[in-house]
């Protein structure tokens, strides 16, 4: 999951395997598969980025 902001400051955070499309109108709306849709302050770029940061953290192999 990944936290985002909505227009109005709120933080929420997105489930990123329900992420069906990420539009810039010109504000960001988030669409997921559910239908439910979000608008948010950060770009589609900077989603993206999260996105990838959230999954390299999640495969981090731990050592014994």
């Amino acid at each position: 999951m990944i936290y985002l902001t909505r227009l109005n400051g709120q933080k929420i955070m997105i489930n990123i395997d329900l992420l069906e499309f990420v539009e810039e109108t010109p504000d960001t709306l988030i669409t997921l598969t559910t239908g439910k849709k979000f608008l948010v302050k950060e770009s589609s770029q900077q989603i993206r980025d999260e996105i990838i940061r959230f999954k390299r953290t999640a495969n981090i192999k731990l050592k014994k």
